[in-house]
């Protein structure tokens, strides 16, 4: 009767583990984080080298402005879009050569409800720090780019690994504290995109990509 009792929980435990995987995104790849925090330091490297640059000219930093053409030229914007792109494309071909190791698919249901949970925090987020751009409050969109990129992982987390939720709350965590450090935005920038990247990406290969 014993036996019968713990081969039933283990068929439980092992549906519940299915269903699990059925109903969340698992093909984020430790590599795309490993990636994405290379590209955010090689693009930090390369935004402190313009800003040390301007700093010996006494320039001021450069604002946004409303003239798109204006905003395309400015080598800050341009090291931040190349950067963004960067992580984006190596992040997304590490994860689709995961989907096809797991045999998962890329773009399903449940991905699909990933991408819009990250999308909706991000965009408004994207459009409150163009605002304080065009306001000239330049010191608070370090931390504000930490923030809404914590609340996205927080929001999308239920649909994917829960590590996703872990490194929400750092990102969380390392943007407020910075809120107390402006001028600092640089590094707190460095550290949240780049090192927690890298180290998380290495915790999540360890422990479902070693073997």
């Amino acid at each position: 009767m014993e036996r019968i009792i713990e081969e039933s929980g283990k068929e439980l435990k092992h549906i519940k583990n299915m269903m699990e995987r059925s109903s969340r995104f698992i093909s984020l790849s430790g590599w795309s984080g490993v990636s994405a925090g290379i590209c955010a330091l090689i693009g930090a490297f390369f935004a402190n080298n313009v800003l040390s640059s301007l700093a010996l000219k006494r320039t001021p930093v450069p604002i946004y402005s409303s003239d798109i053409v204006a905003l395309i030229n400015n080598e800050l914007f341009q090291i931040a879009a190349i950067t963004f792109i960067a992580a984006f494309v190596t992040s997304f071909l590490f994860t689709w050569r995961r989907s096809k190791k797991t045999n998962t698919s890329l773009w399903g249901a449940t991905s699909k409800r990933l991408f819009i949970n990250v999308s909706v925090p991000l965009a408004v987020g994207g459009i409150f720090l163009l605002k304080l751009l065009e306001e000239g409050v330049i010191g608070y969109i370090a931390p504000g780019c930490l923030i809404f990129y914590g609340l996205a992982l927080v929001n999308a987390s239920k649909f994917t690994l829960g590590e996703v939720r872990y490194l929400g709350y750092l990102q969380l965590l390392l943007g407020t504290i910075s809120l107390w450090f402006i001028g600092n935005g640089l590094i707190f920038w460095t550290i949240g995109f780049g090192i927690l990247h890298i180290v998380y990406g290495i915790v999540m290969w360890y422990k479902y990509e070693r073997n």
